[in-house]
């Protein structure tokens, strides 16, 4: 069984994680080589600010670990990947279900890993976009993913 077929089992349960359950956060989709991961947050009471539009709290832990994972579970065991900064801007008021979609071309995760094995270490940007259901964005993430090879 691949790397990726163990974790596509684990991406069964992760909607089931309290942070997502409790927020309405929910994975849709995930393609086969994990390198595609789609997100939706339905609005909710208990996701929803005193104005009526998504919390941005919830807007920004649905952008939170999915580019991490993406690199995580295509490098493998033999690397460290942490999150290890990020930066959210709001575009204008999130209502009914927003969507993002985060994704990192294979061949970029084989540049990262032939990258990192020759030099060690290194922080890589990514960006994806909250989109509401209309098409129109809603925030956009910048997510700093650590890599670094296990010693």
């Amino acid at each position: 069984m691949s790397l990726q077929q163990k974790w596509r089992k684990k991406f069964k349960f992760i909607n089931w994680y309290f942070p997502y359950l409790f927020s309405g956060i929910k994975i849709t989709e995930v393609d086969e080589e994990i390198t595609r991961i789609v997100v939706e947050m339905r609005m909710k009471w208990f996701n929803r600010n005193m104005v009526g539009t998504h919390f941005g709290g919830s807007l920004y832990s649905m952008c939170d670990p999915h580019f991490m994972f993406i690199v995580m579970m295509n490098l493998g065991g033999d690397y460290i990947v942490w999150d290890k900064s990020a930066k959210i801007d709001f575009i204008k008021p999130g209502k009914g279900t927003v969507k993002a979609i985060f994704e990192i071309p294979m061949g970029e995760v084989m540049n990262i890993k032939e990258e990192i094995d020759r030099i060690g270490k290194k922080t890589y940007w990514f960006e994806a976009e909250v989109k509401d259901e209309e098409g129109n964005v809603v925030a956009k993430v910048d997510k700093e993913i650590y890599v670094r090879r296990k010693k």
